[in-house]
């Protein structure tokens, strides 16, 4: 309803109420997993849910877990269930006897945490203190043989082509921070633009509009934080052995591939192409050995990498 101001003044319209919403009625905006637990709590009561997981953080949590870990899959825990927990019992721990290194946790834009957060437990409260995030709930395990200048470059190469536009900050900070880690992994970077990447990180989560420009910087600021050997790698000796060591990587065989593209689909890192019918191909730039597109060929087409 509009209101008639006095002596022929413009009709204006009251403004917008918190109880206005998706076609001016109340909208209850929620995801699926959300909404997957209401018929449990009706059921059941609330004080029954309440009683998994933690006081700040009750219920259950599902994850996809990935990356170099014996058992890949969606799975569901307590919430405040302990990393180490999740990473060797639940997904069986690394295989080939390799070591733990880090785990890249809440989508794209989440922070990695690595090895002294093994017994950090997984909730919203104990993940936002170190600034990290459940997020989706994606969880890539990563074992010793894997460079984490890469990892953020591979996110920060999603995140930007993900941006939207709208703002400087997002648009242009990880066009900008993409292009240091690039010049970073070719060996070509300085100690400048470590202090450049550290001042763009903080400048565009302080300034983006939305929430995926804000966490973008957060696979970069966490590994500088907990891996800057590696970056120190690149720009002083530029040499990092890990990414100059030849590594393992499974074949596809193009007489068995036929072309369904479950591999590339299931591959956590993007390493696997190919189009739909044709054989497919694995990139070993990319590929970090986990094992998930051999476990995801229904025709047998991937051998397993030999270690050396």
């Amino acid at each position: 309803a509009s209101i008639e101001g006095k002596r022929g003044m413009p009709r204006v319209k009251p403004p917008r109420t918190v109880e206005h919403g998706l076609w001016e009625k109340p909208t209850v905006l929620n995801n699926v997993e959300t909404y997957a637990n209401v018929p449990m709590i009706i059921q059941r009561g609330a004080e029954w849910y309440r009683g998994i997981g933690t006081p700040e953080s009750p219920g259950t949590k599902a994850f996809a877990l990935t990356g170099n870990v014996c058992n890949t899959g969606l799975i569901e825990v307590p919430m405040g269930t302990p990393l180490r927990d999740i990473v060797f019992d639940v997904g069986g721990g690394i295989p080939n006897g390799k070591k733990f290194k880090a785990v890249q946790i809440g989508g794209p834009s989440g922070g990695c945490l690595s090895e002294k957060d093994l017994d950090r437990h997984m909730d919203f409260d104990s993940l936002t203190k170190i600034g990290a995030m459940i997020g989706s709930g994606g969880m890539v395990v990563m074992d010793e043989d894997t460079c984490m200048v890469e990892v953020a470059r591979f996110f920060m190469s999603f995140t930007q082509r993900e941006s939207c536009g709208k703002c400087v900050p997002c648009r242009e900070g990880t066009k900008r921070m993409l292009e240091i880690l690039d010049r970073i992994i070719a060996n070509k970077g300085t100690l400048e633009d470590l202090d450049l990447l550290e001042e763009l990180a903080d400048t565009i989560s302080k300034t983006a509009l939305c929430g995926l420009g804000q966490s973008a910087c957060k696979p970069v600021q966490s590994t500088l934080k907990y891996f800057r050997d590696e970056y120190l790698a690149h720009v002083v000796d530029h040499h990092c052995p890990i990414c100059n060591k030849e590594k393992p990587h499974p074949t596809i065989d193009p007489e068995k591939c036929k072309g369904c593209g479950k591999c590339r689909k299931n591959c956590p890192m993007e390493a696997i192409s190919g189009t739909v019918k044709q054989p497919h191909t694995i990139d070993p730039e990319r590929c970090v050995n986990c094992g998930a597109c051999v476990a995801s060929c229904p025709f047998g087409a991937i051998t397993a990498a030999k270690e050396g």
